[in-house]
């Protein structure tokens, strides 16, 4: 298969998960079964967003291992101290734990701070089309800050449009009534830190798969977040 053939099946796949995931949830009696497969839902996801990784070379692997433990490692210290995020905790939809932290949240955090990284990374080479074919362009300070800044309210937004409906379908519960502001500053920060990174590595950053799946997650989780 070419790599279009690939991004096409990918895209098709993901669509067809996602929109079964929400008719299955809110017009059917088998709620419960479709949310139980929210792990194999992220596991799949993941699947494919590698499989649309061009050259995925040892600076791609390091990424995707570090936003992998910077997740745990956050959410770990959010869980049993408060310090980050705020008072919360997991519940057992999302499969194996790690010290009260699901193994998948880790897996989350590259996934959606990847999907923003790149994101950002295409829309500037769009805006600014005349000038990213001059001689270090995407290496300037100026241009990189950019792009960390605002791929993390990227990244922030995403999260706040998935928490009403994770706390619903029991991902997760807050001990407050309201999500606090402090659980999306931190996520502005941690995701702006692994960002940083993003723009340093060097690894292929033109997924166009990332920039589908990232549209149809938010999609999913604004439709469910609405009739839920």
């Amino acid at each position: 298969m070419t790599n279009k053939q690939i991004e096409n099946t990918s895209v098709f796949i993901a669509l067809l998960v996602h929109i079964s995931g929400v008719v299955g949830i809110l017009f059917t009696g088998y709620k419960h079964w479709f949310v139980a497969f929210t792990p194999l839902n992220l596991l799949l996801m993941l699947f494919l967003l590698i499989a649309n990784q061009r050259k995925r070379n040892k600076a791609f692997w390091m990424y995707a291992t570090l936003c992998f433990a910077i997740g745990m490692v956050t959410e770990m210290i959010g869980v049993h101290t408060g310090w980050l995020f705020g008072d919360y905790a997991y519940g057992k939809v999302m499969g194996i734990q790690l010290a009260g932290v699901p193994l998948l949240i880790g897996v989350y955090w590259f996934v959606v701070v990847f999907c923003s990284g790149v994101i950002m990374r295409l829309l500037v080479e769009r805006l600014f089309r005349p000038f990213v074919y001059l001689p270090g362009f995407f290496e300037r300070k100026s241009v990189r800050i950019v792009m960390i800044i605002d791929g993390a309210i990227l990244a922030t937004c995403f999260d706040l449009i998935m928490e009403p409906t994770a706390i619903k379908l029991g991902f997760w519960h807050w001990d407050t009534v309201k999500v606090p502001l402090y659980n999306y500053l931190c996520w502005f920060f941690v995701s702006a830190g692994l960002l940083t990174v993003f723009q340093y590595m060097d690894f292929y950053k033109k997924n166009h798969f990332a920039v589908h799946l990232f549209i149809i997650q938010v999609l999913f989780f604004l439709v469910l977040s609405i009739y839920l």
